[in-house]
């Protein structure tokens, strides 16, 4: 495959050639790949306007972030961290249907290998605890069937000097709206809030350990995600240790 990438018309141009840029967070073998991540729904800071929440509520998070989820949305990926300095995750998908959040399916996954955190900066190995966007996806191999945008380009590979366990990371990848611009390839190096805020943090494919700041899942689970969400249903991420997301 070449190295051309794949847009919707109308879309961002693609930077293809910046990818190691780019990609400055996740992954996480030797020197960090996929980026780390505060644009999106809402993270500590910003994002669309708070709406009310639906009278259930996503399990496990509290009225601060269930406020931060768009009155619009219909599908919350829920990612409850083990612990504050845990690199261990479980991720929950789930639907609205009427004013129930319905859990549809879950999988074991990993996020920062430091933990998490609420002001996240480039490099500190913890995942930004927040209410994101899922707008724009993309990897090393062809679309799955996604309706989400999805660019294709063997750029997105792991560097061959990673360690092996992790040159798969970036088969498939789903970004998560921090510090990014939405429409954009996961892979656009535009950071609007700053280089120290950091960038590109992804969902991806799992290498078995912690990253560096995105949320890993199996290449089953993320074939599911990517075949699920819609932009139509305004999917949305909702991170963070288990404490964080309570409060």
């Amino acid at each position: 495959m070449g190295h051309g990438c794949v847009r919707r018309a109308g879309a961002a141009p693609v930077i293809c050639g910046l990818l190691l840029a780019a990609l400055s967070a996740c992954g996480g073998a030797a020197a960090q790949h996929g980026s780390d991540g505060a644009s999106g729904a809402a993270g500590g800071r910003g994002g669309p306007s708070p709406s009310a929440a639906p009278p259930t509520g996503v399990p496990g998070v509290g009225d601060r972030l269930q406020r931060r989820i768009p009155a619009v949305s219909r599908q919350v990926v829920a990612v409850y961290g083990d612990g504050k300095d845990s690199a261990d995750a479980t991720v929950v998908l789930y639907v609205r249907r009427g004013p129930v959040w319905a859990r549809v399916r879950s999988w074991q996954g990993h996020n920062g290998k430091k933990g998490w955190t609420t002001e996240h900066r480039a490099g500190d190995n913890r995942s930004p605890v927040g209410v994101f966007t899922l707008t724009d996806a993309g990897g090393v191999l062809a679309d799955p069937g996604t309706r989400l945008p999805y660019t294709r380009s063997a750029s997105f590979a792991a560097p061959r000097w990673w360690a092996r366990s992790h040159w798969h990371d970036f088969d498939y990848v789903i970004a998560i709206d921090y510090n990014r611009v939405k429409g954009a390839p996961p892979d656009d190096p535009t950071r609007p809030e700053g280089e120290r805020k950091g960038g590109g943090i992804w969902l991806h494919m799992d290498h078995g350990s912690g990253t560096s700041a995105c949320v890993s899942l199996s290449r089953a689970a993320m074939e599911h995600l990517l075949r699920t969400l819609d932009p139509d249903r305004h999917p949305v991420v909702v991170m963070g240790d288990r404490d964080a997301l309570k409060a």
